[in-house]
C-alpha cells in the first residue's frame, strides 16, 4: 500500500511541475516533467498542436499563462498501475480566458515518473488578440 501512495505522490508532483511551468512561463519544470520523446496533441482555436513536446517548451517560454492571476489548474484523476498511469487535468483561465481539459500518460522509468503523451482538449474561452 504504501508503495501505491508514494507512486500516486510522485505522479502528482510531476503534474505539478507542468502547472507550474505554465503559470511562471517557464519550460524548466516541464523539462523535468516530460519524458525527452513526448509529444503533445490537441486542437486549439482550430489549429492541430500534434508536435513533439519541445512545441510546448518553445509556447511556454514565450509567456506565462498566467495573465493577471487567472490561470488555475487542477489534477482531477490519477490511475496507477505498476509502471503506466493516465491523470486528467483541468485548467482555467490560461492566458486569460482559455480553458482545457488535458489527458496525460506517464511512465515509471528507473523509479522516476515522466509524462510521455499530453493530449489536450480545449473546452472554452479565446486566445488573445496578438
Amino acid at each position: 500500500m504504501a508503495e501505491s501512495i508514494n507512486d500516486y505522490d510522485e505522479i502528482v508532483r510531476v503534474l505539478h511541475l507542468y502547472v507550474d511551468g505554465m503559470r511562471a512561463g517557464d519550460a524548466g519544470p516541464l523539462k523535468e516533467a516530460f519524458h525527452e520523446d513526448a509529444r503533445m496533441f490537441g486542437d486549439l482555436a482550430g489549429t492541430r498542436y500534434d508536435v513533439p513536446i519541445s512545441g510546448l517548451y518553445e509556447m511556454v517560454d514565450s509567456g506565462s499563462a498566467d495573465v493577471a492571476g487567472s490561470f488555475q489548474a487542477r489534477v482531477v484523476s490519477v490511475t496507477q498501475e505498476g509502471a503506466a498511469a493516465s491523470a486528467v487535468v483541468v485548467e482555467e483561465g490560461a492566458w486569460g480566458q482559455v480553458s482545457f481539459l488535458d489527458f496525460f500518460s506517464l511512465v515509471r522509468i528507473e523509479g522516476i515518473w515522466k509524462i510521455v503523451n499530453k493530449t489536450f482538449a480545449h473546452t472554452g474561452g479565446e486566445l488573445p488578440a496578438h
